[in-house]
This record gives structure tokens, C-alpha cells and sequence, in this order.
């Protein structure tokens, strides 16, 4: 059986290789490395199909090295120890002779799978080749990141993916037996969502459906032929981010039409239903707070809803959902405040508790004061006590700043109340 087209196509130098002049082009960052066979432990950061896995094999070829893959997908850390070693009997310390690594969708790997590769780059008994469709400064554990070098592929342009489609037309042994004319590209250039691996597929597929020799290719050919889901949304790549990312930032800036629009978008792209719901509850807390606690309730039921209920009623509970969102009031006080907080103690570090707040389990610590002057707030008018409850070097400091919305002036008149000017309410 034939490999699928995309394979068969696959470059095997850099001369054959598509785009990406900036890092392989006469000028490019790789170039020099690539040919003089000193190359440092990367990662490959790009959208899907732009031929990430195809140039660490190119690498591996003129680099003359010894090239283990492994899948993120299947791969554990124990096959991740089984290629070290295989690579450490294989190669030495600052060689040229280092074997490459690649691991396919790096961004897959727990933290415990990207520790156990640490040493194996640090110490030089590989090199590592990652690659990722997702942002690696998220993805990548920070010490292995910092060990790598990232290169960023860019999208393939419609005149790259046109080129390709030449090329396949050309070159390989079976299309190129065809009579074929491309009349109109828009719609395979549509379908593949920029992918060369998809567009080379999709291509192959429409051409050998068709028994005559000679085989126009229309837009209108295009959509009969491919039985698919023609909504652009591809859920593991840079696409499932972007809207993801608008969709998120509708409800943030109180737009119902915008957010439904990208809710329908994820739904018609086959969206897991617990992922959109799980973001709707961060949503809540993030971007709408104290300004309307309800938010968070009804974000939380309707995750458990659409557990309960799956597509394609979920919709209606998630379209609900999205609607009281995007048209409540908003506040980001409560994520600042924890920022804030966060930020504080990254800067000070672990400062003694006050020993009116400390629990005093034992007879010894009661001696040394633990507890000592703590005062029971449920005691006081209004159950309130003024005491310090920050450490010193930072009492007085605010970390909370309630939101422009009337419930949360009403909680900065609250706070005034009991603390006076000590936060600045």
C-alpha cells in the first residue's frame, strides 16, 4: 500500500524543504548550525503541518547523527529512560556525534516526563528536538526550557501551499500520471486551515476519486468530494487557542453576539463539552468576581449540567451560561488580589505569623505565646475586632481593591467601615 501523499512528499534536505526561510534560508538561524553539525537542544514552536517534524529529520540527515523518536501521545518516562540509555552508549559529552532526540507534541509530557529528560540534555548525551504547537513558555517546564533554544515556524502563505500543490502535481509518481488542472484552490486552501500535511491529503484523495485521466479541480469539486465537517477549528492546534481566546475576551468585554458566535463555532467544530464549561467557570471568578458572586454558582451548575446531559441539548445550557456572563457586571478585583498576593510573598518570603494567630497545640508553644492577644471577632460589636492579622513588614499593605460596580462599592463601604484609612478604602 502507497504511503499517503504528504509522506511521499516529505523533504529530505533543506534545499527541498518549504518555506521557512528565516531559519533555513541562505540567512537563516539554523542554517550554519545545520551544516557545520553543531546543533543545540531546540524547540520547534509552529501551528500544525508546517513541517516541524520534517526538518528535525533533515537535521538529523545532514547532521549525520544517530535520530530517536519518541510521541508524547505514547511515549512515558520509562521509554524516555530506554532511548537515554540506548543514546548514552551511542554518543559523548559536547560531540558532534550527539544523538538527537525528538519528541513529537512535547507539550504533552507531564512535568514528570520533562524532568526525566533534564539530565540526559543537560549532561550532553542527547540533543534535544522538541516540537510543539502550543506556546512553550506554558508548556515547557522552565529548567528544560531554558536549556533549549526556541524556533518559531510561521504559517505557511497561500502561495507556499499553491507552490506545494505544483509540486505534488510534478512530482509524485502517481498524481503526476493525471491530466490535472487547479482552476480554483480557495476551497482546499480553506478545508486544510493552512496544514501542508491535510492539504497534501485532501489533494491526493479528491485526484484519485476521479476515474478520468484528465481531472479539473473547482471549489464546488472540492466541497462534494471532501466528506467533512467544513467549520475551520482544529482542536489540539493554534486555531482551537485563537478562538478559545475570543470567545473568552466576548464575555470579558460584555458582548452576548460575539461570545455565542465563537460558542457555536467550538460547538460546530466538535469542542469538548467539558473544556468550554470549565472555562466559563474560570471566566467567572476571573473576570466577574464579587461584582455578581452568582456568576460563579451558575457557571459551576452548568458545568455539572452539561456533564449530565452531553450534546447537543448542552448547548442550550452552555448558551445560557454564556449569555448571563457576557451581559453581568464584571470585576477582576478578586484575580488582581491574588496576583497581588502572590507577587508579595515571591517577594518577601516565608514572614513569621503573628503570635496572636498562631495555634498553640501544645503547653510549650502556649508558653512561648502562641495565641497570646488574639482577639475572638465574634466578640465585638458587628463581629468585628480591629487586630493585625499581616505580618509586619507588610501590614497595612492592600491587596484587594474592589471593583466600579455597585456591589463592590458597597463592599469597599463595608471594608471602610471596619478598617478606616489602613488599606486606603
Amino acid at each position: 500500500m502507497n504511503a499517503p501523499l504528504a509522506e511521499r512528499l516529505r523533504p529530505k534536505t533543506l534545499d527541498e524543504y518549504l518555506s521557512q526561510e528565516h531559519l533555513v534560508g541562505s540567512k537563516g538561524a539554523l542554517t550554519t548550525s545545520i551544516k557545520k553539525g553543531i546543533i543545540p537542544s531546540i524547540i520547534l514552536w509552529g501551528p500544525p503541518g508546517v513541517g516541524k517534524t520534517t526538518l528535525a529529520s533533515i537535521i538529523a540527515e545532514e547532521s549525520k547523527r544517530p535520530f530517536y523518536t519518541l510521541s508524547a501521545i505514547s511515549s512515558g518516562v520509562k521509554d524516555v529512560r530506554e532511548v537515554i540509555e540506548k543514546a548514552k552508549s551511542s554518543g559523548g559529552l559536547f560531540t558532534q556525534k550527539n544523538p538527537l532526540l525528538f519528541i513529537d507534541e512535547i507539550h504533552r509530557f507531564s512535568k514528570s516526563q520533562q524532568d526525566s529528560l533534564l539530565g540526559a540534555v543537560e549532561k550532553g548525551w542527547v540533543t534535544l528536538i522538541g516540537a510543539t504547537t502550543e506556546n512553550p513558555s506554558f508548556e515547557v517546564i522552565p529548567a528544560l526550557l531554558s536549556r533549549c533554544q526556541v524556533y518559531v515556524l510561521k504559517p505557511f502563505s497561500v502561495e507556499d501551499l499553491e507552490n506545494l500543490l505544483q509540486r505534488a502535481m510534478k512530482q509524485d509518481s502517481i498524481l503526476s500520471k493525471k491530466d490535472i488542472e487547479l482552476k480554483e484552490t480557495q476551497a482546499l486552501l480553506r478545508l486544510s486551515g493552512g496544514d501542508a500535511r491535510k492539504l497534501l491529503n485532501m489533494f491526493e484523495l479528491i485526484i484519485t476519486s476521479e476515474t478520468s485521466e484528465k481531472v479539473v479541480v473547482t471549489n464546488e469539486m472540492v466541497l462534494n468530494k471532501v466528506q467533512q465537517n467544513t467549520v475551520l477549528y482544529d482542536k489540539t492546534g493554534e486555531q482551537h487557542y485563537d478562538i478559545i481566546s475570543a470567545f473568552i475576551k466576548s464575555i470579558r468585554g460584555s458582548d452576548p453576539n460575539a461570545a455565542v458566535y465563537y460558542l457555536a463555532r467550538m460547538i460546530e467544530g466538535g469542542e469538548d463539552v467539558k473544556f468550554i464549561a470549565r472555562r466559563l467557570i474560570i471566566l467567572a471568578a476571573e473576570d466577574i468576581g464579587n461584582a455578581n458572586p452568582t456568576a460563579l454558582v451558575i457557571a459551576n451548575n452548568s458545568f455539572a449540567a452539561v456533564n449530565i446531559i452531553g450534546y447537543p441539548e448542552a448547548r442550550i445550557i452552555l448558551s445560557q451560561c454564556v449569555t448571563y456572563l457576557a451581559t453581568s457586571a464584571k470585576s477582576n478585583a478578586a484575580y488582581m488580589a491574588i496576583s497581588k498576593a502572590q507577587q508579595l510573598v515571591k517577594q518577601t518570603g516565608d514572614l513569621p505569623i503573628p503570635l496572636a494567630l498562631r495555634n498553640a497545640p501544645t503547653k510549650l508553644m502556649k508558653d512561648l505565646g502562641y495565641g497570646d492577644e488574639y482577639k475572638y471577632s465574634h466578640d465585638g460589636s458587628g463581629n468585628f475586632v480591629a487586630q493585625e492579622f499581616m505580618p509586619d513588614e507588610v501590614k497595612g499593605k492592600a491587596l484587594y481593591n474592589p471593583g466600579d460596580n455597585p456591589r463592590e462599592e458597597g463592599l469597599r463601604k463595608f471594608l471602610k467601615s471596619r478598617w478606616k484609612d489602613k488599606y486606603g478604602y
